[in-house]
């Protein structure tokens, strides 16, 4: 809760996309996925070349189950990614959407 606090201090004197994204991991831990997510998506034309951006919605979405597009999240992120390892980072939470999807649906049966 402070955290968010001295965010929305910062948000106030020095506005900024990457602050209220900062901003908004924080809410998500306090408030939800769900309020995070309101809170970011007004700022994806500004971070549309932001893997940070990309990285944060598709985590929140997999939080709400919505894994579709989560999916395109992390593939936009993916395609961001400056380094190996943020490519890395991502493509694990892929596998786990892959995971989580194919236990939920069970494999069909040959006739």
């Amino acid at each position: 809760t402070e955290i968010d606090l001295l965010y929305g201090l910062l948000e106030q004197m020095q506005p900024s996309p990457v602050v209220t994204l900062n901003r908004a991991v924080a809410v998500s831990k306090v408030r939800g996925p769900e309020a995070a997510l309101a809170m970011i998506e007004p700022l994806e034309d500004r971070l549309s070349g932001y893997f940070h951006f990309f990285g944060l919605r598709g985590g929140l979405l997999m939080q709400l189950g919505r894994n579709e597009e989560a999916r395109i999240a992390f593939d936009r992120a993916i395609a961001l990614a400056n380094t190996a390892a943020e490519a890395a980072h991502i493509r694990m939470h892929i596998d786990r959407l892959i995971k989580e999807s194919s236990e939920r649906t069970p494999a069909k049966k040959a006739h």
